[in-house]
């Protein structure tokens, strides 16, 4: 029998299809020009589409410097770098054209090239200790450039590019799709690539590898299934848009280990923009976001503003935020539409907070009231737990609609010393438990216009004689309990406007010279205390 199993195996080698051999190239010695001088465009992409004919395969770069073009990946293909490897990305436009489908800011349309680049494909792997620069500089100058001459002269064919975005794209239906707010956006005219962006792709892998200099957003999945990014290094520096990891629209995502430091957003969630992103109805959704450090951005973890197309199912835990201008910020505001939900954030350490260190904002942009439609956004089971700040400017804040208030957060388990504290507005069924806010001004804890809150064991480690330790105001049926405040508030609770049911029980208040700050006067209709 062993006999017979042995020929059978050999006479499979025979004749099974060559196309289950995947073949490992050594560029360098396949003629890749290493010293930065050559590009190596054309030698690569014909590579990478022979390799994938036949099955799959991966093209190795030993150490050295390789000049390239945008590179378009294929099905069952990897880039491995080495240690001492730098694929050196153009910065000459031309090289990126024709123009080709990608997404821009959550806008679907016609651009130039990502750097790297695949559309419905899987099996795609870009892994290895070397270096990807993405040159971004030039594209960064231009940007600038162009934004400052339409401020000047209102002229858009600045450079030769604007004609030829505006010739290839249905710019009147672009208009229609998008909000006021990035119509401005439009006029540009002018729209840097993404280094990486896979669309309607299966099954990426990024791993290892450093990437600096991106022309503008880096990591850019649009549209992709079964996406991992594990132990990257970003360095973008100070640079318009220049996100780190940007999935949009993708589904079942994993994002680890990496160190972030950029000159937008570290790690930001997606999924379209406006009427464009509601028809195509594709949410960003099983995310997981765990073990990574970021360190100068906008934001460290953030979701939206292009959301909507939805975003849920999101886990975000073991990171730190270390000098990042806000720490976790959901943004959206009217004429977007989408959900944002299920969202989980657990053991996260932030230090150096330029502004919040949570924020829930739905008035990204200003727009005036409107009545509740398909256009108008939804924050809603949304829970942040073991959470440690210090040298933040504001702890926490969350801004709902009139017509669509945030709903179902709570708050538990942290410890944030900020100069500004908590301040919640237009939300129902909140919950702050075991919320400790250092605020060296103002009040610690504000809520306006709220609609069921329980506070328990609320507190600050600095009181300040000067305020109340909370601030409540035309809001109701609000519960605080178990609180044990320190001596040194001016009074545990100050009521302003029209409020109902606001109950007191199980609070231990001997320590505060008075319960109910005497500015309430008036306001103290509905207070409750047992």
């Amino acid at each position: 029998m062993k006999h017979v199993l042995s020929l059978f195996v050999i006479l499979s080698l025979f004749f099974l299809p060559s196309n289950i051999y995947a073949e490992n190239i050594n560029m360098k010695t396949f003629g890749a020009d290493d010293c930065g001088n050559k590009l190596n465009t054309e030698l690569i992409n014909e590579t990478i589409a022979e390799l994938s004919s036949k099955g799959g395969g991966t093209l190795y770069f030993p150490s050295g410097t390789y000049l390239t073009g945008p590179i378009k990946l294929k099905s069952n293909i990897t880039i491995e770098l080495e240690a001492g490897a730098i694929l050196l990305f153009s910065d000459n436009f031309d090289d990126y054209l024709p123009f080709v489908e990608m997404r821009h800011e959550g806008v679907v349309m016609k651009s130039f090239s990502p750097l790297f680049y695949a559309v419905e494909e899987e099996n795609i792997t870009i892994k290895g200790r070397g270096l990807i620069n993405g040159q971004g500089e030039k594209w960064w100058k231009e940007f600038y450039r162009v934004i400052e001459d339409l401020k000047k002269n209102g002229v858009r064919d600045i450079n030769k590019y604007q004609p030829l975005w505006e010739r290839e794209n249905d710019v009147e239906k672009l208009y229609n799709d998008l909000n006021e707010d990035y119509k401005s956006s439009l006029q540009r005219r002018f729209f840097r690539p993404p280094l990486f962006q896979p669309i309607r792709c299966k099954n990426i892998l990024v791993e290892g590898v450093t990437v600096i200099n991106s022309p503008f957003w880096t990591i850019n999945p649009e549209f992709c299934e079964n996406v991992t990014v594990k132990g990257i290094t970003i360095n973008n520096p100070l640079s318009p848009n220049t996100d780190g990891i940007n999935p949009s629209s993708c589904k079942n995502v994993h994002i680890s280990d990496c160190h972030i430091n950029v000159g937008d957003d570290c790690i930001t969630l997606k999924s379209g923009r406006d009427k464009q992103g509601r028809d195509l109805a594709t949410p960003c959704e099983n995310i997981t976001i765990t073990n990574c450090t970021m360190l100068a951005g906008h934001g460290g973890v953030v979701i939206g503003s292009e959301m909507s197309g939805d975003v849920r199912k999101v886990t975000i835990s073991n990171c730190v935020f270390d000098g990042t201008d806000r720490g976790i910020r959901i943004k959206s505001t009217r004429g977007r539409g989408g959900i944002v939900e299920e969202i989980s954030v657990n053991n996260i350490v932030m230090k150096d907070i330029k502004r919040e260190a949570i924020v829930l904002n739905l008035f990204y942009s200003k727009m005036d009231p409107e009545p509740v439609s398909e256009r108008t956004p939804v924050f809603r089971n949304i829970h942040i737990s073991n959470l440690v700040g210090t040298e933040v400017n504001t702890a926490v804040k969350i801004l709902g609609l009139e017509e669509m208030p945030v709903s179902n957060v709570t708050l538990s388990n942290i410890h944030i010393q900020s100069t500004i504290g908590l301040n919640i507005d237009r939300a129902e069924n909140i919950t702050l438990s075991n919320v400790c806010i250092d605020a060296s001004t103002g009040t610690p804890f504000v809520l306006t216009h709220i609609d069921n809150a329980v506070l328990t064991n609320v507190a600050t480690g600095m009181p300040n004689t000067s305020v109340p330790l909370i601030n409540i105001s035309n809001s109701k049926e609000i519960f605080i309990q178990g609180c044990f405040p320190l001596a040194g508030n001016k009074a545990f609770l100050q009521l302003e406007g029209e409020n109902n049911d606001i109950i007191l029980k199980n609070n231990y208040l001997k320590r505060l010279p008075q319960i109910v700050d005497k500015e309430s006067k008036g306001n103290r209709k509905g207070l409750i205390i047992e």
